[in-house]
């Protein structure tokens, strides 16, 4: 019985347990001393994932797709053709409008010509309103003389010292003065009635002519328009990127303003991570971050913070929550922080797509 006991006393006193025991102490009391120093200095994250510009595919005129030029997951540069509508529509489109261009010059054309025939037409009327000018001021004269020799020689005949033909030659020669007078005086009128008739007609083909000329101006934008709906038929990529999944065949109609598909601009990535609204009290931008994908977990990647969203994530969302109505529950809400790569030259950088999971890990100090 005594021997039995002995043994038990010597095995509870056995040291390698003692040590062993200590060795878990310690290395529990450190893993919590270093845990404790990195919250600390650090904020983590797991609620994050890569981000990148993502830019649909949309046509700007409608029609059907002649050609489909790219496949799925194809990589394209800017510029690279996408998709070919069927562009005989708008070639026709084009013709019309420049033959209503043509039309319209045309228009322009007979009224330039017309202002100037009744240009010439009132030219002609002001001359001769001036020659008719210069024939009544001699007949005026020619008047005054037969007017003053038939009043000398009304007093003549009182004394008898002409004869009376000579009396009735003076008084003919007056009253045919006084009527060439007179018709020269009705031709100016004439004259002035027709040229103010063909200065109205000028007026009236001046106004014909300016709207000749806006008919043009018109007729060109509709050209312009219609080449640029023509360059439209032709879908090129915008920026460089991997084309998404294609869900457009050749045959199928599309409308102007259709999303198509999209191309993923992987040249230039970032992380969003959403931290909570009581993590961010220290974080500031430009403090040094490093991210790790859940896809390669053991890969460090070098970023930096650099910007905080203006609001929270749940403000934005389709129905933002309301703490004014109903019973009251705080929860904590969630601020988005973009965080952007430093090391442009990692080559895994390459191998992260947007939407991917990822941690963060923000240094504080």
């Amino acid at each position: 019985m005594e021997t039995v006991q002995q043994e038990t006393k010597r095995k509870k006193r056995n040291p390698v347990f003692l040590v062993f025991l200590a060795l878990i102490i310690i290395g529990g009391g450190w893993f919590g001393y270093i845990k404790v120093k990195h919250a600390l200095h650090h904020e983590e994250t797991d609620d994050a994932q890569v981000s990148a510009d993502i830019s649909p595919v949309i046509p700007r005129v409608s029609g059907y797709i002649l050609e489909v030029k790219v496949d799925d997951n194809q990589l394209v540069k800017k510029g690279d053709t996408l998709l070919v509508l069927d562009k005989r529509d708008f070639e026709i489109r084009l013709e019309q409008a420049e033959a209503a261009l043509a039309t319209a010059q045309s228009n322009l054309n007979s009224a330039k010509a017309s202002t100037n025939a009744a240009k010439a037409n009132i030219a002609t009327s002001q001359a001769a309103i001036g020659t008719i000018n210069e024939q009544i001021e001699a007949a005026k004269i020619s008047l005054r003389r037969a007017t003053d020799d038939f009043n000398r020689y009304m007093n003549l005949i009182k004394d008898h010292s002409i004869t009376q033909q000579q009396f009735e030659q003076a008084q003919a020669a007056k009253e045919a003065a006084e009527k060439q007078v007179a018709i020269l005086e009705s031709q100016k009128n004439q004259a002035g009635s027709q040229t103010n008739a063909v200065t109205a007609q000028s007026n009236a083909v001046g106004e014909q002519t300016d709207v000749a000329a806006a008919s043009i101006r018109q007729r060109k934008v509709d050209v312009d328009a219609a080449k640029l709906n023509l360059s439209y038929t032709v879908i090129v990529a915008q920026q460089d990127g991997m084309i998404s999944k294609v869900n457009v065949q050749p045959g199928q109609f599309v409308q102007a303003g259709q999303s198509l598909f999209s191309i993923v601009h992987g040249n230039d990535i970032w992380v969003v991570a959403n931290f909570k609204e009581t993590q961010i009290k220290k974080m500031t931008e430009g403090q040094k971050v490093f991210v790790y994908a859940d896809a390669f977990s053991k890969h460090k990647f070098e970023a930096v913070l650099s910007s905080f969203s203006p609001a929270t994530g749940a403000t934005f969302s389709l129905l933002p929550p309301d703490n004014a109505t109903g019973n009251f529950v705080k929860v904590v809400q969630r601020l988005p922080v973009k965080i952007e790569f430093t090391n442009k030259a990692d080559s895994m950088l390459k191998k992260l797509r947007p939407g991917m999971s990822v941690k963060v890990d923000v240094n504080l100090d």
